[in-house]
This record gives structure tokens, sequence and C-alpha cells, in this order.
């Protein structure tokens, strides 16, 4: 990778883990084993595993709650590693971070939970009250700013502490795990939020969750994590599409193995192809082109769209008839016009 070295050029890559490497005693392998990627300014980049895969020791490596043992950690391409004292707090002045549970001082309102990293940056009360402020209208609780912690829901409090994370304009927001205590209505409203920050101050946002909606939604990026190694690292949309390791089948849960109702199955009497419309294909009305093309009309027999990161996957199944000339035309339309195409035996 070649790096800018122009002092007031903007590095595109705004994170980097070198061959990272973190053990702790007592372990069976390491939390983090030679892992190497970047993250791109301007990103929302999601880190998904299973419970204990490393994810949150990566993530934490990025404000370096967590220190590596070996490897390097690259921020803006300035090597932090292994800073400490008034380097270290520069650094982290940078970098937002939002727990999965708040992490609000319970004895201090919200209007001084928020304005905690103003204080310690030495903001005058006056910028302090305008940023806050502002804060507050922008998650929606200006009626809260003299609520205590206990006073308010888990979706409030989660909404507080990213207000707080977000307070003195950093270039970075760390999320761990950010709605994996909240109910799904309420996960929807802090995605919409998280989003709302993404597009409003162009932070770049890391994501550390296990919860797949969650990447679905908002991430541009993933990378998958499974006993500290990087199994797989692609955009959302190529993850959800065509995963090519097994946990990662396993943890995005199959999004285009939609098996066909037994009840339909049943009804069948003809051979069943398993059409994947992907990017811009998903868009267009594919299947009146073949039907136009080869002047058959197959059987619907099931279908369903998924959105990922707001672009769509298609798939369905048709039923042909028997011999083997028609469903052949059929296959062949489909290819030609983009479509994946699979026949499915029973």
């Amino acid at each position: 990778m070649v790096w800018k070295e122009e002092v007031n050029s903007i590095p595109e890559t705004i994170l980097e883990f070198r061959n990272v490497f973190k053990a702790f005693p007592k372990s069976q392998h390491p939390a983090i084993s030679d892992i190497s990627l970047s993250v791109q300014r301007g990103e929302i980049f999601g880190i998904i595993g299973t419970t204990g895969a490393g994810k949150s020791t990566l993530l934490r490596f990025a404000n370096l709650l967590e220190s590596p043992d070996s490897g390097n950690v690259l921020f803006e391409g300035r090597d932090v590693s292994y800073l400490s004292g008034k380097e270290l707090r520069s650094h982290r002045s940078k970098v937002g971070m939002v727990f999965q549970q708040s992490h609000l001082v319970l004895n201090r309102k919200v209007f001084d939970n928020i304005a905690l990293p103003l204080k310690a940056l030495g903001w005058n009360k006056e910028q302090i009250k305008e940023r806050v402020l502002e804060l507050l209208r922008l998650i929606g609780l200006e009626d809260k700013i003299d609520s205590y912690p206990s006073q308010l829901s888990g979706g409030q409090k989660q909404r507080v502490g990213i207000a707080r994370a977000i307070a003195n304009h950093p270039r970075l927001l760390l999320c761990d795990e950010p709605t994996s205590a909240l109910d799904p209505e309420t996960t929807r409203s802090i995605l919409g939020l998280l989003k709302s920050i993404h597009k409003k101050f162009g932070i770049t946002i890391l994501i550390v969750t296990h919860e797949m909606e969650v990447v679905r939604e908002i991430c541009d990026s993933v990378a998958v994590i499974e006993k500290g190694k990087l199994i797989e690292l692609g955009s959302s949309y190529s993850l959800f599409a065509d995963p090519s390791q097994e946990i990662t089948k396993k943890l995005t849960g199959g999004v285009l193995d939609h098996s066909i109702p037994e009840e339909t199955l049943a009804r069948t009497k003809g051979r069943i192809l398993k059409i994947v419309l992907k990017d811009q294909v998903a868009t267009e009305p594919i299947l009146g082109k073949v039907i136009r093309a080869t002047n058959y009309v197959p059987n619907i027999l099931h279908s369903k769209i998924e959105y990922i990161s707001g672009k769509p996957i298609g798939v369905f199944y048709l039923e042909t008839e028997q011999d083997n000339s028609s469903t052949e035309t059929i296959r062949s339309a489909f290819v030609r016009y983009g479509a994946q195409v699979e026949e499915i035996y029973r």
C-alpha cells in the first residue's frame, strides 16, 4: 500500500491493522492472530463473528483500550500502536466509542454526561452548552436534558452514549455491540441515528456486532473473525450474496438459501430452477424478457427479494416442463440476461 507523504494530504485509509497479534493467559487460542485489514475514510465497517471470536479485542486496538502484543495499528497513516501519556490522550480524542451498555455516569444528568469529554478538553461553558444542545436535538432528547440515567429507557441511554461519543467531533466512531441489549424497534431507531450521524458529519464508523440485521442495514464493508483469525473480508453485499466460508454462511443465515415450502413442492410435476438476481440485474424485468424471448411461461413457485445495504438480491423458483428442450431454453435465456441458474433436484 502506498501512503501519501504530503503534510496536508489526508489518507484515504483512516485505520489500518498490520499483522496484529494478541494472546491472553489461559486462552485456548490467540485473541487476535496475525490480522491485517484497512478501514477507509467515510465508510461504515462491520466486524462479525461468534462469541469469543476476538471482535471486541480487535475493535479496542483502534483506541488502544487494548494494545497488540505485536503488529501495528495505524491511524491516518501514523503508527499509534504503543502511544502513552499526552500522545495517547490526543489520539483518543479523535476516536469516539459507544459501548454495549451506555456506561453513563449515574449521578450526573444527561447534560453533564454529554459534556464530560468537552470539559476534559477544556472547552468553555458557552461552547459546551451550544454543542450539548445541538447533540440533544440530534438524538431527539431535548426534554431529557436534566434527567438522570435511571430515568431513561435503554434506547434513550444509548442515544445519550452516542451523543457523548461524538461530542468532540471524532474522526472515527467505534461501536461495540451497540444494539445487542435493545429490542428490535429500538435497534432500528439506533441504527437510523447512526446512519444520520454518518451522513451529517461524514464520520467513519467501525462496528462490532453479532446481529446480522445491523450489518445488512448499515455496513459498507465487513470482516468475519473466527478464533482470532480473519476468515473473510469484503463488501456487505458480497458477503451476504456470495459467502465463501462456512462460518460466513452460518453467520449470514444463507440469505439466498430459501427453500420451497413443502406443500408447494408436493404439487410440482416438472423440473425446478432456482434463479438468483444480483446487483443491477435484480432491478430489471428479467422474467418478462425471458418469457418474450422464449415464448415459454414457467410457473413461479416461490420468490423473495432481500435488501443488503439498500441493494436488492432476488431469488425465485420456477417450474418448467419435464422435457430437456424447454428447460434448457429457459435456463439459457436467464443466463444470457445475467441471472445465476441452478436446477433443484428432489
